[in-house]
């Protein structure tokens, strides 16, 4: 790694392919967990917007605060993977990157919900769409 992100970036643990992939059933659940907690919480808020308009703001509040409880599950989650050592990078589309070390550089093995295994990799800088598939 070199410059600004060798700076800020500091992963808790680097995972092999094999030792990320074995976290997978763990990591699925509580990705599972954080999807729907983050579209519950996007429905409230819809519903929340919606009931507002129509001057019910006491029934908007109550979806407000339902919306904060879920915005506070989903942290509680994404804590649970920075735990593992993943980070969450989509809490909508179930994106998690494992750090891992690929020759003299740190990568992220990149996972997908509903991705039978982890099968790409990417650059620190290069997101999903710069995704690479593992070579063994």
């Amino acid at each position: 790694m070199d410059g600004v992100l060798e700076d800020v970036f500091r992963p808790k643990r680097l995972f092999n392919l094999s030792e990320a992939n074995r976290a997978l059933p763990l990591v699925s659940r509580i990705i599972d967990d954080i999807v729907r907690s983050s579209l519950e919480r996007d429905a409230a808020l819809d519903r929340a917007r919606k009931l507002l308009a129509l001057g019910k703001s006491s029934d908007a509040q109550a979806e407000e605060d339902r919306a904060q409880t879920l915005d506070d599950e989903k942290e509680t989650f994404i804590e649970e993977l920075h735990g593992i050592g993943c980070l969450c990078k989509d809490p909508i589309r179930g994106l998690v990157d494992f750090p891992s070390r690929l020759e003299d550089r740190i990568v992220f093995l990149c996972w997908q919900k509903g991705e039978p295994e982890i099968r790409f990799y990417h650059e620190l800088d290069g997101g999903f769409v710069g995704r690479k598939p593992v070579a063994g």
